[in-house]
């Protein structure tokens, strides 16, 4: 299979993805400025899996532009990818809904921990697929932002059953591993710009 086909499956997925939770938001009842300000779990919430989302396609085009082949394992992965960012419409919903309540931030960290490693085990699996030297292994390198990522998702699943504080920590973890990935990881460029 042409690396073109698995870009442009997981680029419709996405595009549904979005599209999902756009549609949860809905019209405030009424017309006034406090009517929608209401809303602002709701819109915050979505705001912040929109950027996960948009994080996610920008990773995944930038590991796909150095893929020289595909296979089955790599099908696989990216599958399993889909699936945990497939989650978000439904977690970005439940946690707005509640105003971040305890079990939702807890569902929401823990469907951002199975995108990551979800994502980890796709970059995994196409560096395998390639020569210890192609252009995916020269990329990849030590993924510190990964790593705390993982970790950051782990205490956002586990902090809001400690409280109104750990819910709060749920959400600075989550709002801090969007804010580290904002900037995109510039190893695949660099990469790139040496060819």
């Amino acid at each position: 299979m042409r690396r073109s086909r698995v870009e442009a499956f997981s680029d419709g997925v996405l595009a549904i993805i979005i599209t999902i939770m756009v549609l949860e938001l809905r019209v405030p009842d009424g017309h006034e400025w406090t009517d929608l300000a209401v809303l602002w779990p709701k819109f915050l919430s979505y705001v912040l899996s929109f950027v996960y989302v948009g994080i996610y396609w920008n990773n995944h085009h930038h590991l796909f532009q150095l893929v020289e082949r595909v296979n089955g394992s790599m099908l696989l992965a990216n599958m399993h990818l889909l699936f945990w960012l497939s989650l978000f419409p439904f977690v970005t919903a439940w946690a707005g809904e509640s105003h971040f309540a305890a079990v939702p931030m807890s569902a929401y960290g823990a469907v951002a921990l199975m995108a990551a490693v979800g994502y980890t085990i796709l970059q995994k699996v196409t560096i395998r697929a390639h020569e210890a030297n192609s252009r995916v292994a020269q990329a990849s390198g030590i993924d510190i932002k990964g790593r705390v990522s993982i970790g950051a998702y782990v205490l956002a699943t586990v902090a809001p059953f400690f409280g109104e504080v750990g819910v709060v920590v749920s959400g600075i973890c989550l709002m801090g591993v969007a804010a580290l990935w904002i900037v995109p990881d510039r190893r695949v460029e660099h990469v790139l710009d040496t060819e």
